[in-house]
């Protein structure tokens, strides 16, 4: 849906979090691929036969619709999609990989895949801090012990128009920063490249445009980071009178730029036909990962796609993007989705024939040689907008990456785990895995305040040991790890509950705490972020609004809370404030919904921060107790900066 449209709707979506687990290399790989067109004229020649074909099609349906209706069914048979029978016992309990976490660079992002990162609102480089807002860069010196606004600069090329354009997501390699946006008028990702001088000066380098999809989603995010190299999913729609117009291309950005400058990064020999002849779906979609050298003067990108019905969800791991499709509708007893999975080092896609649908990207987990998947036999969820409550049965998918294949590699009953259903689940779903453990919970629709309660699943993925069911007092509106354990989030009524989780033998409830009368300012995965200071100690930040004046449709400015774990004994510390009112006029041009939230807890070294609309505050940690220490704003006007 266009965000244009959506912005007449709703201002602001409340965003869903999740996870931030290590992943290591696998053990195997496929044992087959998917098959490549030949060349340009064998593409040619597909895409004519699928305009026949879907044409046929209509004119079918048209007659049919025509005709006088017939007879009534026969009663449905009983819902099968997923054979959920219990699979082979497995014991190999995963543990985290320890030169996996040393080689990851520090990061104040809370990602879900280490040594994976993942576009966000702020990110560290050095000595600053810098921050995309409201179509503006900026930079705050934070090296020593400084708290100082230095640059500001529009977040998109200068002399360009970003009238139709969101610039959502920030990256930082080194000095480069790089901007993430999509444009509606333009039709495409666009990448813009900034320099970051020693001195925090900030200086538009280039842009590039990159053809594709909207990126949106509610839950995931656009764009991944692995060293130096930049990695997109996008979804790509054929349009099969006209392919060449859309196909993912890319064009350097300059004054005048021209249609013709779009330069294919995909040539028919790295497309993988993966469409399904007897499905009913009329979307014809390029499911499409690009993968971007910053380490060139001249930024190179190349592309690979599988042809495919619509896309449902997308993952990345540390070397493959994986992708499930599902099938408008599928018969039952038959398997109706499909997951790929895409290698970054441009080797050919393997495909796997699957049931059900993932929740979101927390979902999927690669490690030891092996996929898991939590999937919904009914859920329909995906992109912006999501049907939360229509999951269906629960099941946990573990499968080998050597089945993945060719495309009639299938997965088998025995691949499926099924779960008891949640208890109370009557909203949005969350799922995470913590260490060996999967934890399912759910949450209750948005701006419904009563009482909650909730059951919570907790299972060794990797175990056949009997899955347990933990009963909660509130809603789970969030999943994170402290360390091994994990910490879950949600509301009953006007309160909001943290309750600790011990994951060892067993997962026990191991400590509560509760804060009245606030609610949580920001549901994505960014929003929260969690320090280890000891093995089982460590401070905790979450941005938080207060209940009576939580406003979904306008979201104001939140403030964010710190906890001290102590072996899930979860206390206090305080909160830092904004002081700034969210009404203040900043001038924006573009970009002026906060779509991405406007508050982070950020912990560079042994310092807290707090990110609050265009303040910085700084927290002085004084034993089990923290307060403001200073605070910049850095709003447009506000300080002094200087940009070159």
């Amino acid at each position: 849906m266009n965000r244009k449209i959506v912005v007449s709707i709703a201002l602001g979506a409340v965003l869903l979090a999740a996870c931030a687990e290590p992943a290591t290399p696998p053990v195997s790989k496929p044992s087959s691929t998917l098959q490549s067109f030949e060349d340009e004229a064998a593409f040619q020649r597909a895409l004519t036969n699928l305009q026949q074909t879907m044409k046929r099609r209509r004119q079918e349906a048209a007659k049919e619709y025509a005709m006088a209706p017939p007879p009534p069914p026969p009663p449905s048979p009983p819902p099968a999609p997923m054979s959920f029978a219990e699979s082979s016992a497995v014991d190999a309990p995963a543990q985290a990989s320890a030169d996996a976490a040393a080689a990851a660079p520090e990061s104040i992002t809370n990602v879900q895949t280490l040594g994976v990162d993942e576009g966000d609102i702020v990110k560290n480089a050095g000595d600053y801090l810098i921050v995309l807002r409201r179509g503006r860069l900026f930079s705050i010196r934070v090296g020593g012990d400084g708290l100082q606004p230095v640059a500001t600069i529009d977040a998109y090329a200068p002399g360009s128009s970003p009238n139709g354009t969101w610039y959502d997501e920030m990256l930082v390699s080194g000095r480069d920063v790089i901007v993430i946006g999509y444009s509606y008028e333009r039709g495409g990702t666009e990448i813009g490249l900034f320099a970051l001088g020693d001195d925090g000066g900030l200086r538009h380098r280039d842009t590039y445009q990159l053809r594709s999809g909207d990126y949106y989603s509610q839950r995931n995010y656009a764009s991944r980071l692995i060293g130096r190299q930049l990695i997109f999913y996008a979804p790509v729609p054929v349009y099969l009178n006209e392919p060449e117009s859309h196909l993912p291309a890319l064009r350097h950005w300059r004054p005048g730029a021209q249609v013709a400058d779009f330069k294919r990064i995909l040539p028919a020999s790295r497309i993988y036909d993966a469409l399904d002849p007897t499905s009913d779906d009329y979307s014809v979609v390029l499911h499409t990962v690009s993968v971007c050298d910053l380490g060139r003067a001249e930024l190179e990108c190349r592309a690979t796609a599988v042809l495919g019905d619509r896309s449902r969800e997308f993952y990345v791991a540390q070397d493959a993007v994986y992708v499930w499709i599902s099938s408008e509708k599928g018969k039952a007893g038959v398997p109706s989705s499909s997951v790929f999975r895409m290698p970054l080092d441009g080797g050919a896609p393997s495909a796997l024939r699957t049931s059900g649908s993932p929740i979101d990207q927390m979902s999927f987990l690669q490690r030891d040689g092996y996929l898991n998947v939590l999937v919904g036999s009914d859920y329909d969820g995906h992109a912006m907008w999501r049907d939360d409550a229509k999951t269906g049965e629960l099941a946990l998918l573990r499968v080998k990456l050597d089945e993945f294949g060719d495309a009639s590699a299938s997965t088998r009953a025995e691949h499926y785990r099924p779960l008891p259903a949640l208890i109370a689940g009557y909203g949005a779903m969350q799922n995470r895995y913590v260490g060996d453990w999967l934890l399912v919970g759910a949450a209750p629709y948005q701006h419904d305040d009563r009482g909650a309660a909730s059951t919570v699943l907790a299972l060794r993925y990797a175990s056949q040991r009997p899955v347990q069911a933990l009963s909660l007092p509130h809603a789970v509106s969030r999943i994170e790890a402290l360390g091994r354990d994990a910490l879950l989030v949600g509301s009953s009524g006007n309160d909001l509950h943290f309750s600790g989780i011990r994951l060892g033998d067993n997962a026990a409830h191991a400590g509560r705490f509760v804060y009245p009368g606030v609610a949580e300012g920001d549901q994505r995965t960014h929003g929260f972020f969690y320090r280890p200071t000891a093995d089982d100690a460590g401070i905790a930040g979450l941005p938080i609004l207060r209940a009576d004046e939580r406003d979904y449709s306008a979201p104001g400015q939140a403030s964010v809370v710190y906890l001290r774990n102590r072996s899930l004994h979860l206390s206090r510390m305080g909160q830092l404030d904004a002081r700034t009112s969210p009404a203040t006029d900043d001038d924006c041009q573009v970009s002026c919904v906060d779509w991405y939230g406007n508050a982070r807890p950020i912990f560079v070294g042994e310092r807290v921060f707090a990110l609050l609309g265009y303040e910085l505050v700084e927290g002085r940690v004084d034993a089990d107790r923290i307060q403001e220490r200073r605070r910049v704003d850095f709003g447009p006007g506000r300080a002094a900066a200087i940009s070159k």
